[in-house]
């Protein structure tokens, strides 16, 4: 027994020690920025449309979904894009994706009023203050709040602006800054993870498959279950360390500079008019998942419910007319990052089908994974949105750009759409918390004087996790025929 353990202590400190090295090289990482490298891609993409035969295939509508018809691939006329058509492709892709792009930008406005009238932090307070001893819970309770956050609007952006409130509360349990940025941001990407009612995700990577949205989402929701308990398990072992040892801490230095404990900062109470703030954005979030599911709303009807909502929060909340205006634009500037990426992100597509190369890829990739068993196929599409994220570090960016090549293979293969979206959803989501080319996870961590290095010392073990959780999900549910 005694030698098990040792064996067991060894190999673990071996790959720590692997780890630590890996670590130390990525200090030296400089990633360029995230629309350099979309423009690239748009770049590529115009070139291959004079190197990859143009083609297409044959389609037909059955029901309310257009399926490709095996077999029917034919080389056309070539169509290769000219220089201009480059960049021309962005503003096409905006006008393509303008339902999305103006979501996003309305959500961010409707959340920016919300918080400029301090609803978010005095409600924190308010919290902290009734839970007395069992303080305890406010990890849980505060990844649960994140998470359901992060699968019905898909809170992304907006958890920069929590962090400082999540270090608040960890420091003052007696925990550290890694545990209050971890409560945050691995509480959303839980939700983001489970995307349930994730309109950016998974709502667009259906709306893409001509799924009915949010369908499938039993499957989904267990998975969200285990997904976060696994999450809440591992924060609250390492808070459970670094409070019995504060050297345990992986940002020990920080601590030592910053206080290591420190008292709700002083606020105003917690008042009726924050609280309707709160009370109007979580019944417009149940109101638009009532109204996808019983008048099929889509993304104009949300957005115009987010802007009623913000509106009246902010006039509520005692901002004015004209705060209430200006509290929606400094929202929407917070917004802009992943609002403008949906236009680049759609250009490579409007490239690739102006250039009639898009089914000739579909066809070449169905032709390398044919008679490949579709476990194999699912785990591949899973590995390749895994890593697309280092470039497209924007889920309905990347939903637009993948899904459309995805959605035929898995056609011609014989595989539910709802599998490839369910691919795409957990290679975005967990890649979300890995990848340096996250502006939301950098910005996170700048605001929590983290490091991407002390991030990645902390986080790659429940990324793991993740990865093993989700791909044997998909396994199971094409055992099924989910």
């Amino acid at each position: 027994m005694y030698r098990v353990k040792l064996h067991i202590k060894c190999v673990t400190k071996g790959c720590n020690l692997i780890m630590d090295k890996l670590f130390n090289k990525l200090k030296c990482m400089k990633t360029p920025h995230t629309y350099a490298l979309l423009l690239s891609i748009i770049i590529c993409a115009s070139i291959l449309t004079y190197i990859i035969p143009a083609g297409t295939y044959d389609r037909e509508k059955k029901g309310e979904q257009t399926l490709v018809v095996s077999g029917t691939y034919h080389e056309i006329q070539q169509h290769g894009v000219s220089f201009f058509d480059i960049f021309r492709a962005i503003p096409e892709g905006l006008i393509s994706g303008g339902e999305i792009v103006f979501y996003i930008f309305l959500v961010g406005g409707a959340f920016g009023i919300v918080h400029k009238t301090g609803a978010f932090e005095n409600g924190v307070n308010t919290a902290m203050q009734k839970l007395g001893r069992l303080k305890i819970l406010m990890i849980p309770l505060t990844m649960l709040t994140f998470s359901i956050l992060g699968f019905t609007i898909g809170l992304a952006e907006e958890t920069i602006i929590f962090v400082p409130i999540g270090i608040i509360i960890a420091r003052t349990l007696g925990y550290d800054a890694m545990t209050g940025v971890s409560m945050v941001i691995l509480g959303a990407a839980s939700g983001f993870l489970g995307g349930m009612l994730n309109p950016f995700t998974v709502g667009v990577a259906q709306s893409v498959a001509e799924l009915p949205m949010f369908s499938g989402w039993g499957l989904r929701t267990m998975i969200y279950i285990v997904v976060l308990s696994v999450a809440i398990s591992v924060v609250m072992l390492y808070g459970r360390r670094v409070k019995a040892d504060l050297s345990n801490s992986i940002v020990y230095e920080l601590e030592q500079k910053e206080a290591v404990k420190q008292d709700i900062v002083d606020k105003p109470r917690f008042s009726k008019r924050q609280a309707s703030g709160l009370l109007l954005i979580s019944l417009t979030i149940l109101l638009n998942v009532y109204g996808i599911f019983t008048f099929g709303w889509s993304f104009n009807e949300m957005s115009a419910n987010f802007i009623l909502a913000g509106l009246l929060a902010g006039i509520i909340g005692g901002l004015g007319v004209n705060g209430t205006f200006d509290a929606m634009i400094e929202g929407m500037k917070d917004i802009l990052f992943g609002a403008m990426i949906v236009g680049f992100a759609k250009g490579i597509i409007v490239i690739l089908e102006n250039g009639k190369v898009i089914d000739s890829i579909v066809h070449g990739m169905t032709m390398l994974l044919h008679g490949v068993h579709p476990t194999i196929v699912i785990l591949m599409m899973f590995v390749l949105q895994f890593l697309l994220n280092f470039f497209i570090p924007s889920g309905s960016g990347q939903a637009l750009t993948t899904m459309p090549l995805m959605v035929p293979i898995s056609d011609l293969l014989g595989i539910n759409r709802q599998l490839t979206v369910l691919a795409f959803q957990y290679g975005d989501a967990i890649s979300n918390v890995l990848f340096p080319t996250s502006a939301i996870l950098m910005g996170a961590l700048a605001v929590g004087k983290i490091t991407y290095v002390q991030w990645l010392k902390f986080a790659w073990k429940l990324i793991v996790l993740w990865i093993i959780v989700c791909s044997l999900a998909m396994t199971l549910a094409l055992l099924l025929g989910y």
